[in-house]
């Protein structure tokens, strides 16, 4: 999870890739694995850039273990990007 940081009760983590299909597709892959997990991320996409912010929201909008759980597998799938 070297990737996220901790910034008001959130997750927080940016990040680039080489164009914006590879960051879509990216993205793409995080949406099926927070279907899987039904815990959503707030993220944003400027073409290839990714921020994602994790808290649960029924929680109070606060970090427990689905943030960390979900965090750790966006590394998972960030680290198939990197090169």
């Amino acid at each position: 999870m070297n990737n996220w940081k901790e910034e008001n009760n959130a997750l927080i983590a940016h990040f680039q890739f080489d164009n914006f299909s590879i960051a879509f597709g990216f993205m793409a892959q995080v949406a099926l694995l927070s279907e899987k997990m039904n815990h959503h991320p707030d993220w944003k996409n400027c073409w290839n850039k990714v921020e994602i912010r994790l808290s649960t929201h029924d929680a109070g909008n606060v970090i427990t273990q689905k943030d960390k759980d979900l965090a750790e597998g966006i590394s998972k799938i960030y680290n198939l990007y990197k090169k």
